[in-house]
C-alpha cells in the first residue's frame, strides 16, 4: 500500500444513501506527518530535510560550518565521515556539533587554518528505521592569490594594428571577475573596436591615437573572500602614421578556421569570436545545421560573444562565426557538444507500507554519457547489505513483496557518470497503525452563500483508510447533487447554500480501527451594497452626497471605509461620514476624483465607486426620460410550503412613473436557466405574496414598467426550496396497444420535473381485462414513459389507468382508458367473392364480410390482389406483377380500374388488421371483353412508281381483341395542300402490306390507316408520300440536253432573258406598267415549266409560302399535255408553281420571282429555286 496527499479532485454523485466518499489507493507515496499526535508513538525512518552543497567553498577567515539537518522517529542520531573513513569529532577539540542535529562547527577563527580541513565529507542520520545519507561534500577554502612579479615592457605600434593586451589573473578559487580599469579606478570605455575577451584579455581590432595611455590596469575581483587584485599597469604608444592600409579581418581569438566547444547540460553555453582588421570588422553568428533558439539567444560584447541559456543536447551543433569588413569577411567554425550530469527522471518516494504489502521504488536518472545506477540500503552497497527475502533488484527498481516489520530501512539510488552525481534517499516504512484524524474536533468552518466550503479531515493510517462523510448528528443523508473529494480527505462543497450549514462527520477506517471527527459549518449572507454611489457632476462650491448602502449576514459586523482615488480621504472638515452616506461641503477642483465604498467582514468585502466631476455652473438641463433600472435589493420572508412574499427595492423611474412590476421565476432544480411569468402587481407595491409549488427551488425577479417600457431584469434573488408533496396531477395520454399478439403496452407522458411534486417520482400502473370479472393487477415503475404487460390473450379489451406518486404519497386517483392486448393475423379469408365485368377496363368485386372474432385486431380494410394471367388473343401463359388494391373500414365491395380489354384476370380478397392481412379468399377468374385496338405500330411507303404506292406496317401493339380488318383511307395533295377526294379501302386483318396502283404521276397523297375489332375502330396513323413524274419525258429531256446546238440555243436564250429583266427593271423603275397581255406576246406558252437540274426532268413552281391543297380541276392531265384552251386567261393554269401576284395596276409580276418548293424526300425530287437555265430550258 502506498500513500500520499495530492490536490489532484474527484467528483462524486450524491445518493439518497449516506455519502461515502472513499480515497482511491495512490501510486506515490506519502511520508509520515509529523504532527505532535503521531510523535508521541509512531515511527519514521530519518529523512535528510537540510545538507550543505555538494562543492562547499568556504571562506578561511571564518568558522567552517557543515549542515545537515534529519527528521524521524525516534530523533536520528548522527555521524560523519572524511575523506571515506570515520571523523571522531570528539577527538578533535575545534570541531562540535549542534545538540539534535547534525550539524558540524569547526572553529578556525581563534586558531587552525581551513586548509587543514580541506575534504570530501558525508554525513548519517541513524535511527532504528535505518539510516539516511548525505551527499559528498567537497569542503575547499577560497583562494586569492596576488599577481606574480613582473616586469612589463611599454608597448609602441603604429595608427591602425591590432593588439592584445593579456591579463593572465592568478588562479583563485573560485575564479575571479576580470574588468580593466585605470589609475582612478575608472572602467575603460568598450566597443567593436576594443574589447575584453572571455579569458581576460583586452583586444584592439586597430588602435588610434587617443588609444595612448600608461595605465591600462587589469583588475581581479574574488567575490567570495571580497578581495580585488591589480596587474601590474601597461603603457601603450600609438604613433601616428602617414597613411593607413586598410585589411580584411583576421581572428585574433580564437585561432585558425575551425575549434570545439565542450559544455554542460543546464549551464550557459559562451562561444567568442574577436577579429582584427581595418575598417574595424562586424561580427555575424549563425548555426550551420538549424537556427538558433528563440528567447534562450543572447549577444554579448558587441555581438563577440553568442550565449545560451539552458543549453540541451538538442543545441549540439556546428556554429560559425563570421567577421565582416568592406574588405572581405572570414568565418570560424565551433563545434558545440553538449554532455550532461545526471539528471532525475523518476528520484525514488518514500514508502509507507503495512506489513504484506508490496511496493517498489524507482530510480530512473539520464546523462550524457548514461549514467550508473547504483542502490545502497543503510548507507551500504546493497551488494554486502543484510540480505531482505522481501526485496528484489531489477535495475533501477526494488520491488518489495509481502513486506514485514523488519523490511524497514532506508535505500539510497546513486546515479553518476564523469560529469557528477545524484544521491537520494527513500525509506520503506512498514507499518500496522489505525486511523488517526489529525483535524482539530468540532473545528467551526464559516463560508459565504454561493462560495466553495473546504471542510477538512487530515488522517493517517496504515493500511491507507478510506473515508466516509456524513451530514447530521445521526449521520442523516448528503442530497446535494455533487460534492468533491480532495485525496486528502476535504470535502468540498462547491456552491454553499443556506440549507449546506449543520454538522459533518468525518469517518477514516481500515482493518485495524476507525477515527471520526465533526466539524461544524455555517453558511453566512453575502456583504452587499444594494445602493451605490452614483456618478454626480457638481458646480463649484455646491455640496455632493454620495450614498452607501450596505446589507449583510446579521452574524458579521461590516466596517465601511470611503477612499478617494484608492488613497484615504482628506483630513478635511468638509467631507463628512455618516452611516450610509459621504458627504463634501464646498467642492474644490481637487475634490473630482473616483470615491469608493468599501465594506469589509471578516469572510468577505464589497466595493463601489463613483466619479465627481466638479464644473462651473451651467443652467439646470432638462430631464431625460427612460425606461426604469431595474429593481434591487430582493428579499424573500414569510417562507410557507406553498407561499412566500417577496419585497424589493425600486429602480430609478427616469422621470417616467413605474405603472406595474412582472414577477417571474425559476425552477433551478428541474428548468435551469428558464424563466417563467409568475405575476404582476401594481407600480406602487413593493412587495407580493406568490403562490408556490411544492419540491421546486425557485428563484425570482423582478422587472418595472413604465410608459416608455419594460426595464431590464433584476438580479434573481436567493433559491428557495420548498418541501416536497405527493403529485397533483396524473399522466396524460395513456394508450394501451400489443405490440405482439400475447402482450399489452401501456404508454404515457410523463409528468415534468415541475410537476413531480417532489424526489422519487414514479407511476403506478393498473390494468384489467374489460369484459371480465378479475380485478385490478398493479405493478409501481420507475420514472419510464411505458410498461409492457406479458401473456395476454390476443386482441382483448382491457382497461387502463397509470397513476403518479413520489416519496410522499400518490396522486388523486386516475382516470380508465380502455385499450387491446395484441393484435395477430386474421384467421378466416372473405367469402362468396362476386366480379361484376362492367366493360373492357373496369370491373366491380363483391365479398362477404369476415366475423369479428376472427379478425383479431383493428380491422384495417380489405385488400384485394389481382394480376393478368393468359390472354384471350393467343392464349399463351404470362405471369405479371400482381397488383393491389386496398379498401378502407368494413367494405364489402370495390372498383378495379385499368384493367386490359380481352384479357384474362385472376383475383382473391384478404382481410386487413393492425397485424398484417389473413389469409386468401379462392381465386376468381374473369375476362375482360373486346376494346378498340391501338394504332399500328408503325405505316412505311416503300417503292414509290409513276402510278402506284405501296404501304407496309406492323399490327397494333395491343389489339385488345381479335382484330377483324384495316382501314386504309387516302386522298391527293395539290400544290396549295388542297385535299382531293378520299378513297375508303378495306384489306384483310391477316396483311400486313398493300400497293395501291393507277395513282396520279407526281402527285402527293396522304395516308390514314387503322385497325378495327368486334368492338370498333382504334387509333389511326398517318403517312404522305409521292408517286414519281413521267420517266420516258424526263429520258427525251435529257438526250435533248446533250446535244450541243441545244446548248447554244440555251445560252441564247438565256441572254435574251437578261436583256429582258433589265429593260424590265428599268422600266419599272421609270413608273412603266407590264401587263398581262405584254407578257403573253413575249412568252407564247405560258405552261412550259422550268426544268430540274439534277435529272432533267420537269419540275413545278410553288409559293414556298402557300401550302393549301390542291384545288379540284386544277391538276395537269396525266399526259403532260397542255391544251391551249386550258391556258387563256386562267391564273392558276399560266402560274402553276407560280407564285402569282397583282402590282397596284394590276399588272403581273410574279413570273420571274416565283420560289420553287422543296418535296419531301418520299418524292425523289429535288428543290431548286427558279434560275435563267431553268427559264432556258422550259423553252424547249
Amino acid at each position: 500500500m502506498q500513500l500520499e496527499i495530492m490536490p489532484r479532485k474527484k467528483r462524486l454523485p450524491a445518493g439518497r444513501a449516506p455519502l461515502l466518499l472513499l480515497l482511491c489507493q495512490l501510486v506515490r507515496a506519502l511520508d509520515v506527518p509529523l504532527d505532535s499526535k503521531l510523535l508521541e508513538d509512531l515511527v519514521q525512518p530519518p529523512t535528510i530535510t537540510q545538507q550543505s552543497p555538494k562543492d562547499y567553498i568556504i571562506d578561511p577567515r571564518e568558522n567552517i560550518v557543515i549542515q545537515c539537518e534529519a527528521k524521524g522517529k525516534p530523533p536520528p542520531s548522527f555521524s560523519w565521515t572524511r575523506n571515506g573513513t570515520h571523523f571522531d569529532i570528539e577527538k578533535d577539540p575545534l570541531v562540535t556539533m549542534k545538540p539534535g542535529s547534525g550539524t558540524l562547527t569547526i572553529n578556525i577563527m581563534n586558531e587552525g587554518k581551513a586548509e587543514t580541513y580541506e575534504g570530501v565529507y558525508q554525513c548519517t542520520a541513524r535511527n532504528e528505521r535505518g539510516a539516511a545519507i548525505s551527499n559528498n561534500i567537497v569542503v575547499r577554502p577560497s583562494r586569492s592569490p596576488l599577481w606574480t612579479k613582473e616586469k612589463l615592457e611599454p608597448i609602441t605600434l603604429r595608427n591602425g594594428q591590432s593588439l592584445i593586451l593579456p591579463c593572465r589573473p592568478p588562479l583563485g578559487l573560485p575564479p575571479p571577475i576580470i574588468f580593466w580599469m585605470d589609475n582612478s579606478f575608472q572602467r575603460l570605455p568598450q566597443s567593436e573596436r576594443v574589447s575584453q575577451g572571455l579569458n581576460g584579455d583586452l583586444y584592439f581590432s586597430n588602435v588610434l591615437p587617443e588609444d595612448t595611455r600608461e595605465d591600462y590596469i587589469c583588475y581581479a575581483r574574488f567575490n567570495h573572500t571580497q578581495t580585488i587584485q591589480q596587474k601590474q599597469p601597461i603603457s601603450v604608444k600609438v604613433i601616428s602614421a602617414k597613411s593607413n592600409r586598410e585589411r580584411p579581418p583576421t581572428f585574433l581569438t580564437p585561432e585558425g578556421n575551425a575549434s570545439h566547444k565542450e559544455e554542460l547540460r543546464g549551464n550557459v553555453l559562451s562561444l567568442e569570436c574577436i577579429a582584427e582588421g581595418l575598417p574595424t570588422p562586424i561580427i555575424y553568428w549563425i548555426k550551420e545545421d538549424g537556427t538558433l533558439p528563440i528567447n534562450r539567444t543572447f549577444y554579448k560584447n558587441f555581438k563577440k560573444t553568442l550565449q545560451i541559456i539552458q543549453v540541451s543536447e538538442a543545441d549540439s551543433g556546428n556554429y560559425q562565426c563570421i567577421a565582416k569588413n568592406p574588405l572581405g569577411a572570414i568565418y570560424h567554425t565551433i563545434s558545440v557538444t553538449v554532455k550532461a550530469a545526471p539528471y532525475w527522471i523518476m528520484a525514488p518516494q518514500n514508502l509507507v507500507l503495512s506489513p504484506g504489502e508490496d511496493g517498489r521504488l524507482i530510480c530512473r536518472a539520464n546523462g550524457n554519457p548514461k549514467p550508473r545506477i547504483s542502490w545502497l540500503s543503510n548507507g551500504v552497497p546493497i551488494e554486502i547489505a543484510p540480505d531482505d527475502p522481501s526485496r528484489n533488484i531489477d535495475g533501477d527498481t526494488i520491488i518489495f513483496s509481502n513486506v514485514q516489520e523488519r523490511s524497514s530501512a532506508v535505500y539510497q539510488c546513486n546515479a553518476s557518470n564523469e560529469y557528477g552525481y545524484l544521491l537520494a534517499n527513500a525509506f520503506v516504512n512498514v507499518l500496522a497503525e489505525p486511523p488517526r484524524i489529525l483535524t482539530s474536533a468540532n473545528t467551526l468552518y464559516q463560508v459565504i452563500t454561493d462560495r466553495p466550503a473546504l471542510l477538512d479531515c487530515a488522517f493517517f493510517g496504515s493500511p491507507l483508510p478510506t473515508v466516509e462523510w456524513f451530514k447530521g448528528a445521526k449521520g442523516s443523508a448528503l442530497h446535494e447533487d455533487i460534492y468533491v473529494l480532495h485525496e486528502n480527505g476535504t470535502l468540498e462543497i462547491p456552491v454553499a447554500q443556506k440549507d449546506s450549514t449543520g454538522t459533518y462527520t468525518c469517518v477514516a477506517r481500515n482493518k485495524l480501527g476507525m477515527a471520526k471527527n465533526e466539524v461544524h459549518l455555517e453558511i453566512k449572507d453575502a456583504t452587499r451594497i444594494i445602493k451605490q454611489p452614483e456618478y454626480a457632476v457638481v458646480q463649484r462650491g455646491g455640496t455632493v452626497s454620495f450614498e452607501c448602502k450596505v446589507k449583510h449576514d446579521h452574524t458579521l459586523i461590516p466596517t465601511i471605509t470611503w477612499l478617494k482615488d484608492s488613497g484615504e480621504l482628506p483630513n478635511d472638515g468638509r467631507f463628512t461620514v455618516d452611516k450610509d452616506h459621504l458627504v463634501v461641503a464646498d467642492v474644490w477642483d481637487d475634490d473630482g476624483g473616483t470615491y469608493t465604498c468599501v465594506a469589509n467582514t471578516t469572510l468577505d468585502n464589497v466595493s463601489a465607486s463613483a466619479v465627481l466631476s466638479v464644473v462651473a455652473p451651467t443652467p439646470t438641463p432638462a430631464p431625460t426620460y427612460d425606461v426604469p433600472n431595474p429593481p434591487f435589493d430582493l428579499e424573500l420572508t414569510d417562507q410557507l410550503d406553498k407561499s412566500i412574499q417577496l419585497s424589493w427595492t425600486p429602480g430609478n423611474d427616469n422621470n417616467s412613473p413605474i405603472t406595474k412590476f412582472i414577477i417571474e421565476y425559476e425552477d433551478a432544480m428541474h428548468e435551469a436557466g428558464l424563466w417563467h411569468h409568475q405575476t404582476e402587481v401594481s407600480g406602487m407595491q413593493t412587495t407580493a405574496q406568490l403562490k408556490l409549488s411544492p419540491y421546486v427551488n425557485y428563484s425570482f425577479r423582478v422587472m418595472a414598467v413604465n410608459s416608455l417600457g419594460r426595464s431590464l431584469p433584476s438580479e434573481a434573488s436567493e433559491q428557495y426550496l420548498t418541501k416536497a408533496a405527493e403529485p397533483d396531477t396524473n399522466p396524460t395520454a395513456v394508450e394501451g396497444l400489443g405490440s405482439e399478439p400475447d402482450n399489452l403496452v401501456i404508454t404515457w407522458k410523463p409528468l415534468n420535473g415541475f410537476e413531480s411534486n417532489g424526489p422519487g417520482l414514479q407511476y403506478k400502473v393498473s390494468w384489467r381485462q374489460k369484459d371480465g370479472d378479475d380485478e385490478w393487477t398493479s405493478v409501481v415503475v420507475a420514472n419510464v414513459s411505458k410498461y409492457i404487460v406479458s401473456g395476454t390473450p390476443t386482441f382483448v379489451p382491457y382497461l387502463i389507468k397509470v397513476q403518479a406518486l413520489n416519496d410522499v404519497g400518490f396522486a388523486p386517483e386516475p382516470a380508465v382508458v380502455m385499450g387491446h392486448s395484441g393484435e395477430d393475423l386474421p384467421m378466416v379469408a372473405p367469402g362468396n367473392v362476386r366480379v361484376n365485368v362492367v366493360n373492357s377496363t373496369l370491373a366491380e368485386v363483391h365479398w362477404d364480410p369476415v366475423p369479428l372474432k376472427s379478425i383479431r385486431g383493428h380491422l384495417q380494410g380489405y385488400r384485394i390482389y389481382y394480376w393478368k394471367a393468359q390472354s384471350s388473343s393467343k392464349r399463351n401463359r404470362r405471369h405479371l406483377e400482381k397488383k393491389i388494391l386496398t379498401f378502407q373500414g368494413s367494405k364489402t365491395h370495390g372498383m378495379l380500374p385499368g384493367l386490359e380489354p380481352f384479357s384474362h384476370y385472376t383475383l382473391n380478397v384478404r382481410v386487413v388488421n393492425g397485424k398484417g392481412e389473413g389469409p386468401a379468399s379462392p381465386d376468381r377468374v374473369f375476362n375482360t371483353p373486346e376494346g378498340v385496338p391501338s394504332a399500328p405500330s408503325s405505316l412505311k411507303i416503300v417503292n414509290p412508281t409513276l402510278d402506284s404506292l405501296t404501304l407496309e406496317w406492323d399490327p397494333p401493339s395491343r389489339p385488345n381483341g381479335i382484330l377483324t380488318e384495316y382501314t386504309l383511307k387516302y386522298q391527293p395533295i395539290n400544290s396549295t395542300h388542297e385535299l382531293g377526294p378520299l378513297v375508303d379501302l378495306k384489306i384483310p386483318a391477316n396483311k400486313t402490306r398493300w400497293t395501291l396502283k393507277n395513282l396520279n404521276f407526281s402527285t402527293r397523297y396522304k395516308f390514314y390507316f387503322y385497325a378495327q375489332t368486334a368492338a370498333g375502330s382504334g387509333s389511326q396513323i398517318t403517312e404522305e408520300a409521292v408517286t414519281n413524274v413521267d420517266e420516258a419525258m424526263a429520258s427525251r429531256q435529257v438526250d435533248i440536253a446533250t446535244q450541243g446546238w441545244f446548248i447554244g440555243l440555251m445560252c441564247a436564250v438565256a441572254l435574251l432573258i437578261l436583256i429582258l429583266l433589265i429593260v424590265c427593271f428599268i422600266r419599272r423603275n421609270k413608273g412603266g406598267k407590264y401587263p398581262v397581255k405584254e407578257k403573253e406576246d413575249a412568252h407564247a406558252d405560258p405552261e412550259i415549266q422550268p426544268m430540274k437540274e439534277d435529272d432533267g426532268t420537269f419540275g413545278e413552281y410553288s409559293d414556298a409560302e402557300d401550302h393549301k391543297p390542291l384545288k379540284k380541276g386544277s391538276r395537269t392531265p396525266s399526259d403532260r399535255t397542255v391544251k391551249k384552251e386550258d391556258s387563256d386567261d386562267s391564273l392558276v393554269d399560266y402560274g402553276e408553281g407560280v407564285n402569282g401576284q397583282f402590282n397596284e395596276d394590276g399588272s403581273f409580276i410574279g413570273q420571274y420571282s416565283g420560289k420553287k418548293e422543296k418535296e419531301p424526300a418520299e418524292g425523289n425530287e429535288s428543290s431548286e429555286a427558279p434560275s435563267p437555265v431553268n427559264a432556258m430550258n422550259s423553252f424547249v
